[in-house]
């Protein structure tokens, strides 16, 4: 049985490998409180994530992370893969905002996790245990969620570079800084080719584009932040900055940021989005190795991420046709994982493990957190019905 939310993720954590029942959860999409004194929502699996903001929005409030596929994915969904978002720099993943669980276990018990406090010190924390557990350990029936004051005042610039060490120095400084910028993204020049050539936007001749958000509850908040931002970018050597002065200039600076995935889709019939994450200082080196990659196999890869929190996200375009262009990504995909985790990195920080990257877990983590995270999976479901062969995990059934 696997258990299914909109089916936007990508790391085919839903992707049945033995047949099987697959649970539709979009039905279950009620929101059944809003508690902003306590500051807590508490909602069905299926609710997708725009709906709950909009229910949030006449109160002034928001849950932080923010998916790129906001529009159409589930709560359950990204609590199952603990989704990030743009924000994740300022405002964290989905595990940070989820305060208690109701959860049906493969033996058909319920389980109730956590609280509905904003803290507690009370026993070991089942509820982390199953965020990010992609179903692989109970269904997921109800969520509790922690909510926050929307800030009310942004400030938007652009910048670019005429190396990408430089680029991958200012977002590294950027964090060393006295701030936290609500969002820090970084493209590269084939992501730079790709708006210029097929999104239709003038944007001059660079190496690599930042784009940074700042944010608070007052303009003066949000303006000293910005002027902490724009120092460190030019003692990185930006060759040209520039700063939103109203909403629609900043919306102006962020549509190539929005539209780069559909520009990129023109250029091959088939791409892989890769999700892998460092400490932000290692950001330089990460975007340096990733473009060697790319050089070294001879394939086109759009490179941009999150840098704010060191997730990057290589895009590598190809025809699936190509038999030969098919084997030097996967030796690709290999050598990406490989930097990563050289760099003290992570294999995914917001799409999860499912499928496609089980096979590197051991890059990441020992056999000893192997062996135990397959021993929780033997214990809470020992019949493996509940989403079988995901991240890598084994059990006795299989």
């Amino acid at each position: 049985m696997i258990p299914r939310g909109a089916g936007t993720g990508l790391a085919g954590a839903v992707v049945p490998i033995h047949g099987g029942l697959i649970l539709d959860m979009c039905r279950m999409n009620k929101i059944l409180d809003i508690r902003i004194a306590d500051r807590l929502v508490r909602v069905q699996p299926g609710v997708v994530y725009d709906d709950l903001q909009n229910a949030l929005a006449p109160s002034g409030f928001c849950f932080p992370p923010d998916p790129a596929s906001g529009s159409v994915c589930t709560l359950g969904g990204n609590v199952a893969t603990n989704a990030g978002g743009i924000r994740g720099a300022k405002y964290g993943v989905t595990r940070d905002y989820v305060l208690s669980l109701v959860i049906v276990l493969p033996n058909g018990r319920i389980l109730r996790t956590g609280t509905d406090c904003m803290k507690s010190s009370s026993g070991l924390d089942l509820t982390r245990l199953f965020v990010g557990s992609e179903g692989t350990l109970g269904v997921i029936t109800e969520i509790t969620l922690k909510i926050i004051p929307k800030p009310i005042a942004s400030k938007t610039c652009q910048a670019f570079f005429a190396d990408l060490q430089d680029a991958g120095q200012a977002v590294s400084d950027i964090m060393h800084s006295r701030i936290v910028p609500s969002v820090l993204e970084v493209l590269e020049e084939n992501a730079i080719l790709i708006l210029r050539n097929h999104g239709g936007m003038k944007l001059p001749d660079a190496r690599a584009m930042i784009l940074v958000e700042t944010d608070g509850y007052t303009k003066e908040e949000a303006d000293f932040q910005m002027t902490e931002v724009i120092n460190v970018l030019k003692k990185n050597r930006a060759t040209r900055i520039q700063v939103a002065k109203s909403p629609r200039e900043a919306e102006d600076l962020w549509r190539g940021r929005k539209a780069l995935s559909s520009a990129a889709a023109r250029l091959r019939p088939n791409n892989i989005s890769e999700d892998v994450t460092v400490p932000i200082s290692k950001v330089p080196d990460l975007l340096a190795g990733i473009s060697r990659i790319a050089r070294k196999h001879g394939l086109l890869f759009v490179i941009f991420g999150h840098a704010g929190d060191g997730n990057l996200h290589p895009k590598i375009m190809y025809d699936r046709n190509n038999p030969q262009q098919v084997q030097k990504i996967s030796a690709a995909v290999g050598e990406i994982f490989h930097l990563t985790c050289n760099l003290g990195g992570t294999l995914t920080g917001e799409h999860g493990i499912g499928l496609a990257k089980a096979p590197f877990m051991l890059l990441e983590h020992s056999q000893t957190s192997l062996d135990l995270m397959s021993a929780i999976k033997n214990l809470v479901d020992p019949n493996n019905i509940l989403n079988p062969g995901k991240m890598g995990l084994r059990t006795g059934a299989q």
